[in-house]
C-alpha cells in the first residue's frame, strides 16, 4: 500500500528513552535534564536535520529544541521537566536541502579550477557550474524567506539576491558568500513540507526529589506510650518525632491506622486462639468502627491524627501510611457489597490463604467481581480520603495479588489531581509482576535486598537495578527488615550483621527504610528455626521498646543519614560503579556527583565487609577513570564513619575491616593534584 505521503524520505527509530515501546512513561525527577536520543536517517547523501517536540501535559503549544548529530546516524536532544506530572515528547526529522546545499558549495567550491596555479593538477580540474550552484541557492533561500517574517525575511531575500548577483558575474574564481550567521538564520526557517514524524507521541512521568532520595522509618504507633499500661497513641508518637528526625529520616511509615476486626482476631506470635487483651493485626482491617476511611480509636481522632501530620511537616518529615486492600469480616464492606469478595460453595466467605499459611482473619478482595467498576471506585475513594487530610505518601500492601490494571488506572487518576502522591509498592514478587507495578505508576518498590547477601549476587542485582533499562520506569527503595522479613544473616550475624547490612542499604540505594526500632537494637530471634517471622512479632502484640539501650547502633544509623544528606553523590542510583577486590568477602562501589557552580565533584567510595564474624582484608583495584583519578595520582581518602584519613596512590590500595569494630569504610575521594577535576560521568 503506498504511504498518504511518499516524500517523507527521513526515517525516525530507536527513541530512547521509551519504555515497552512507549506502552509507559519513562520516569525522572523535577529538574532533570533528559537527554532524548535517536536514530535519523534517510536516503542517498542528502543532510537530514530534526528537533525534539515537548510539552507539559498541561501546555497547549509545543516547546522545539533543535537535535544534534552524534554518530553513525544518532542524534541527540536534552529538555529540562520543570513541572510535576506527565510530560509528551515527540520527534520531527526531514531532508535539510539547504544545508545540503552549503555543504555540496563547499565540496565544488574546494574543486574549482584555478587558471592562475602553477600547478597543472589545480589548473585542469572540470568545471564546478558555480553560477548554476549559486542560482539554486538562491532559490532555496527564496523559500526560506517565504517562510520568515520581517526582518529576517529581508535578510533572506537579501541573501538570495546575492547570489544571483554572484552568478551573473561569471567570475574564473569564487569563495564561499555566506557567513554562518547566515546559515544559522536559514535553519532558523526550515521546511517541514515533507518532515517526518516519529509516529507516536512518548511519555515521562515526573515525581518529586523525594522519590528519587529518602529514609523511611517504620514504627508501630501502638507500641509507642512510655506507660505499659496503656496503648500507644498518636500523640505518643508525636513525643518521638524530634527523635526520629535527629536520626535523619525524612518519611515516618505508619502500619494500617484503622479499626481492627474481632472475628477471628489473632493472638500473639499468631496463634489462632486470643486473650482479651490482644490486640491482633493492624493488617485485619474493619470493624462496626469503620473501615479504610475510620482511625482506630485507641490511637486517637482525626484531629490528634491531623495534628501528627503537622508536626512530622514542622520537624522536616512526611507521614507514610500504609493501604492494605483487605478486610477484616467485621469490615462493613462485607455487609454492603458481598459480592466483592469470593464466596465459597457452602456460602461463606473465602479468606486469605498462602498455602499452608492461613489468615482467618483477612478477607481478600474479589477483582472479578460483576461489581468491579464500584469496587474501583471505592478503592481510589481510600486514597483520595487520606490525600485531602494531607498525606503524600503511602506504602501500599501486597499490591501484586490485586489486579494489575486497577492500579494503573487508579495512580494516574489519583496523580491527576494530585501529581506529588509517592506510592511505594510492597511487592516481594517475581520480576515481571515487581516490574510491571512501577511502570503502571508506582513510584518506588521494594526490592530484593533483602535476600542478597553474597557479592556475586548484590552486584549483579544492582547492577541490574541501576542502569537502563530498568531505571528508566524502575526506583528501588531496599529494606534490611520488615515487620515480616527477619532474614537469615540478621539472626545468626549479630550485631556486625546489623551494621553490615545497613551501611549496604544506605550506600548502594538512594532510597532505603527499616523497621525501627527493632533493626537498630538488633531484634534477631526467629519464631521457629528456619523462619523469618519474629518471635513475639510486633505484628500480633504491643511490644515496649528500650530506645536508649546502649547496643542500639541508632547513632549509627544517624551518622549514615548525615552522611547521605551532605554527599550528593548518595542521593541518585544512576553513577553506582563496582571495584574489584581480591577478597570475595569484601564489595567494594562508588558513587559520583559532578561538580556544581564551581565547586568540586563529589566522589565517594564504599568497602563493606560481608563477613559479620570474622576480619577481612584485600586490595581493591580501583577504576581510577570511574573516580576521576589520574594514574600515578597521590590523592586523599576520608573515612565519613571515623574521620580517619588514608593518603592513596594509583590502582591498588589495602583495606581490613573488622565487623566487630566497624565493617565498612565509607571514603571521600579528595584530589590532591592539579589534574583534580573530575571526568564527567555521563561521558563515560
Amino acid at each position: 500500500m503506498k504511504p498518504a505521503e511518499g516524500r517523507k524520505r527521513v526515517i525516525i527509530e530507536e527513541i530512547k528513552p521509551q519504555v515497552d515501546c512507549g506502552r509507559y512513561p519513562a520516569r525522572r525527577i523535577l529538574g532533570d535534564r533528559v537527554d532524548i536520543t535517536a536514530a535519523i536517517f534517510s536516503d542517498g547523501h542528502d543532510h537530514v536535520a530534526a528537533r525534539l517536540l515537548f510539552k507539559h501535559d498541561g501546555e497547549r503549544e509545543w516547546r522545539s529544541t533543535p537535535m544534534t548529530e552524534l554518530t553513525n546516524d544518532m542524534w541527540s536532544a536534552s529538555l529540562t521537566v520543570d513541572q510535576l506530572g506527565r510530560w509528551i515528547y515527540t520527534i520531527q526529522a526531514w531532508v535539510d536541502h539547504f544545508d545540503t546545499w552549503c555543504a555540496d558549495l563547499k565540496k565544488r567550491l574546494a574543486a574549482q579550477p584555478d587558471p592562475s596555479s602553477p600547478d597543472p593538477a589545480k589548473r585542469d580540474l572540470p568545471p564546478q557550474d558555480i553560477p548554476v550552484a549559486f542560482t539554486i541557492g538562491a532559490l532555496l533561500l527564496d523559500q526560506t524567506a517565504a517562510r520568515a517574517k520581517g526582518a529576517d525575511a529581508k535578510q533572506l531575500k537579501s541573501l538570495a539576491a546575492s547570489l544571483r548577483s554572484l552568478a551573473d558575474q561569471n567570475s574564473p574564481l569564487y569563495d564561499y558568500p555566506l557567513t554562518p550567521a547566515d546559515e544559522d538564520l536559514a535553519a532558523r526557517y526550515p521546511d517541514f513540507s515533507y518532515a517526518s514524524d516519529a509516529g507516536k507521541e512518548l511519555h515521562l512521568w515526573v515525581d518529586r526529589e523525594r522519590a528519587r532520595f529518602s529514609s523511611w522509618y517504620e514504627l508501630f504507633p501502638r507500641s509507642t506510650s512510655p506507660d505499659p499500661s496503656r496503648h500507644g497513641t498518636f500523640a505518643d508518637v508525636e513525643l518521638l518525632l524530634p527523635e526520629i528526625a535527629a536520626m535523619g529520616f525524612d518519611i515516618l511509615y505508619l502500619p494500617p491506622i484503622h479499626p481492627i476486626g474481632m472475628a477471628f482476631r489473632k493472638g500473639r506470635n499468631n496463634t489462632a486462639s486470643t486473650n482479651p487483651d490482644d490486640e491482633g493485626s493492624p493488617w485485619a482491617i474493619g470493624s462496626p468502627e469503620g473501615g479504610h476511611k475510620a482511625i482506630y480509636s485507641k490511637l486517637g481522632t482525626f484531629a490528634d491524627f491531623d495534628h501528627l501530620v503537622a508536626e512530622a511537616h514542622d520537624n522536616g518529615m512526611e507521614i507514610a501510611l500504609d493501604i492494605a486492600f483487605q478486610c477484616s469480616p467485621d469490615h462493613p464492606w462485607v455487609k454492603e457489597h458481598p459480592d466483592w469478595f469470593i464466596h465459597r460453595p457452602d456460602g461463606t466467605i473465602q479468606y486469605a490463604e498462602n498455602p499452608p499459611k492461613k489468615y482467618q482473619d483477612i478477607y481478600p478482595l474479589n477483582f472479578e467481581s460483576p461489581d468491579w467498576k464500584g469496587l474501583w471506585d471505592e478503592l481510589r475513594s481510600v486514597f483520595q480520603f487520606w490525600i485531602h487530610r494531607g498525606v503524600r505518601v503511602f506504602r501500599v500492601d501486597n499490591p501484586h495479588t490485586k489486579a494489575l490494571p486497577f492500579w494503573e488506572w487508579c495512580i494516574a487518576e489519583l496523580h491527576t489531581e494530585s501529581p506529588d502522591v509517592i506510592f511505594l509498592a510492597e511487592a516481594f514478587t517475581r520480576p515481571h509482576v515487581m516490574y510491571s507495578l512501577t511502570k503502571g505508576g508506582f513510584t518506588q518498590s521494594y526490592t530484593y535486598f533483602t535476600w542478597r547477601t553474597e557479592k556475586p549476587e548484590l552486584q549483579a542485582y544492582f547492577e541490574e537495578i541501576t542502569k537502563p533499562p530498568v531505571t528508566d520506569f524502575f526506583t528501588p527503595n531496599v529494606w534490611p527488615n520488615t515487620p515480616d522479613i527477619l532474614h537469615a544473616s540478621l539472626q545468626t550475624g549479630g550485631r556486625p550483621a546489623f551494621m553490615q547490612r545497613i551501611i549496604l542499604a544506605t550506600t548502594l540505594a538512594a532510597s532505603y527504610g527499616i523497621y525501627g526500632p527493632a533493626y537498630e537494637l538488633g531484634e534477631n530471634v526467629p519464631a521457629k528455626p528456619v523462619s523469618e517471622e519474629y518471635l513475639h512479632s510486633e505484628k500480633y502484640q504491643i511490644r515496649r521498646w528500650e530506645r536508649s539501650a546502649p547496643h542500639s547502633i541508632a547513632p549509627l544509623v544517624t551518622r549514615l543519614n548525615q552522611i547521605r544528606r551532605t554527599n550528593p553523590a548518595l542521593q541518585s542510583d544512576l553513577s553506582l560503579h563496582f571495584h574489584h577486590v581480591d577478597n570475595p568477602q569484601i564489595i567494594a562501589y562508588s558513587k559520583s556527583a559532578p561538580a556544581i557552580d564551581g565547586g568540586t565533584a563529589n566522589v565517594i567510595l564504599v568497602a563493606v565487609n560481608l563477613d559479620p564474624h570474622n576480619e577481612q582484608a584485600g586490595w581493591i583495584d580501583l577504576d581510577l577513570k570511574q573516580l576521576g583519578i589520574a594514574h600515578d595520582e597521590i590523592f586523599d581518602v576520608e573515612d565519613l564513619l571515623t574521620g580517619n584519613h588514608y593518603q592513596w596512590h594509583d590502582r591498588s590500595n589495602y583495606v581490613a575491616l573488622r565487623p566487630d569494630v566497624m565493617p565498612a569504610h565509607i571514603f571521600r575521594v579528595i584530589h590532591k593534584s592539579p589534574r583534580s577535576e573530575m571526568l564527567d560521568i555521563s561521558t563515560i
